[in-house]
């Protein structure tokens, strides 16, 4: 086997370029089954899904609380990514009402997941903070522009907006499927009221 030092970095390299795709896989996949059947669906669907074996799930995540934890971060770092985006792409008050969606998505979407973060799992304890780090800030900028443009009112807190629109996530069974979507309008809505005029 050759032991030059370029060839080793590269065989490195493309390792990790490998296990990256690997992990990538086994999150989408484990988002997927989760939204489907909820964050007690067997490992095995996970990793025949992901196109991997068991032990490789296991070596990432030897607990499952590991692999939940893994997934809601990744979809927190997702959320929170297209905020910029969003702001480039429409004018402010475009941009926060379709972020407020995808943070709805984000939400409503995680089928048992809140369930699962009450329990008092090392994995779980770090995640309400990395919830807020991640989404407060984005949020923020984003009413902070809608607010600039006299189109939205001064005095929203980002956080207690989060609160809000998750509280409207809650599963009714009396509802239809767009319940949430339509109550979340109504809340988006509401921030239009006292809104004040942009400076000249």
């Amino acid at each position: 086997m050759r032991n030059d030092v370029p060839f080793v970095k590269a065989m490195k390299k493309t390792q990790r370029v490998d296990a990256q795709r690997n992990l990538d896989s086994l999150l989408e996949a484990a988002k997927a089954v989760f939204a489907e059947s909820g964050v007690d669906a067997p490992v095995r669907e996970i990793a025949s899904r992901a196109g991997v074996g068991i032990a490789t799930v296991y070596r990432h995540f030897p607990q499952r609380a590991d692999l939940i934890a893994a997934v809601y971060r990744r979809e927190i770092d997702a959320c929170a990514a297209e905020a910029p985006a969003l702001a480039r792409q429409h004018d402010a008050f475009e941009a926060l009402t379709r972020w407020l969606h995808r943070f709805t998505s984000l939400i409503a979407t995680k089928r048992g997941l809140a369930a699962s973060l009450n329990a008092q799992d090392p994995a779980y304890q770090a995640l309400p903070a990395y919830f807020r780090e991640h989404l407060e800030p984005v949020l923020q900028s984003l009413l902070t522009a809608a607010a600039s443009a006299g189109q939205v009112r001064k005095d929203v807190d980002a956080y207690e907006l989060l609160r809000g629109v998750a509280n409207l996530c809650v599963p009714v069974a009396e509802v239809g499927p767009g319940f949430t979507r339509r109550m979340v309008d109504l809340l988006i809505d509401g921030l239009r009221y006292g809104a004040s005029a942009p400076a000249p």
